[in-house]
């Protein structure tokens, strides 16, 4: 599958270890300005992939390019990574830290201070620039980390558990923060266990198990091909006597309803008008991604 306007282009890329097979044969594309979901269990292979695209480690199968090219020096001073355990200094305060990392990345130091003042006042923390990175608290500490990302003004994000440490509060700004990040045309490999943050996030996704791709493609596909035939309906029709539904669950004001092997939305949808009953909705019920993540797992382990 092809990604319109591609950024990173991996292609039949393997890496082993040497008896272990870290990653067998992986192919997918991400296109500019596009959150991408890269999943898997713990241990499938997503840090060797998300390496393999730093250039920390090369592959020993495969070709990985940034922008059609093989990856160069340029290319790496392009790119933001989040890593999963933090990588700051803890006994410095935060704004040397910002302007360090930023500068590691060939931007000036004006262009940095200018850049760490404006995220530190977005996330909300412009209050701790001056505080040892150490006297933060947990989450503080993964705003910093985002921050010190983002400060160069990449055009590329690797984020590895980027919420890790935040409240439902602080995930929302941050989520709301990617996603202005990519509608400024930044592409974002988004890497996390929480499946409802990528199916608000994510388009598209990739998903490895012990090395191998299991998924691959655009997340509403995937969700219609891995659900059952089921519908989430408000009405007040009788579906015990509907002979076109196999079982249905109620709960609230909706239900759940199965259709039997064979049976077109259409014609239950035509069974609801005719009976006479009130309806309020009517949509396909789609299986969430935390069921098909442990469905597909099971299934390839």
């Amino acid at each position: 599958m092809v990604a319109p306007n591609a950024i990173i282009s991996v292609q039949e890329v393997s890496k082993n270890f040497s008896s272990v097979v870290a990653v067998d044969r992986a192919s997918f594309e991400i296109g500019s300005g596009e959150i991408f979901g890269l999943l898997g269990p713990n241990g499938a292979g997503k840090t060797t992939l998300i390496r393999l695209i730093l250039d920390l480690i090369r592959p020993d199968a495969g070709s990985i390019r940034i922008q059609g090219q093989p990856i160069s020096e340029t290319h790496k001073n392009r790119i933001g990574y989040l890593p999963e355990e933090r990588g700051l200094y803890f006994r410095q305060k935060v704004m040397a830290v910002l302007e360090y990392l930023g500068m590691l990345k060939g931007v000036s130091i004006e262009r940095v201070r200018s850049n760490a003042r404006d995220w530190l006042k977005r996330l909300e923390i412009d209050d701790l620039r001056n505080r040892p990175v150490q006297e933060l608290s947990k989450g503080n500490q993964q705003k910093v980390q985002f921050i010190a990302t983002v400060v160069s003004d990449p055009d590329i994000l690797i984020l590895d558990e980027p919420f890790t440490g935040l409240d439902p509060i602080n995930v929302h700004l941050l989520v709301r923060s990617i996603q202005e990040l990519a509608a400024k045309g930044k592409t974002v490999v988004l890497s996390v266990h929480q499946m409802s943050l990528v199916e608000s996030l994510c388009r598209r996704v990739f998903m490895i198990n012990r090395g191998r791709q299991v998924l691959y493609g655009d997340l509403e596909d995937i969700q219609n091909r891995y659900s059952e035939p089921s519908f989430l309906v408000r009405s007040g029709a009788d579906f015990q006597g509907c002979e076109l539904i196999d079982r249905f669950t109620s709960h609230n004001a909706a239900a759940t309803v199965y259709l039997k092997q064979g049976v077109e939305p259409a014609r239950f949808l035509r069974w609801l008008v005719e009976s006479g009953a009130e309806v309020e909705s009517f949509q396909r019920a789609r299986t969430p991604l935390d069921e098909i993540f442990i469905r597909v797992v099971r299934d390839s382990s």
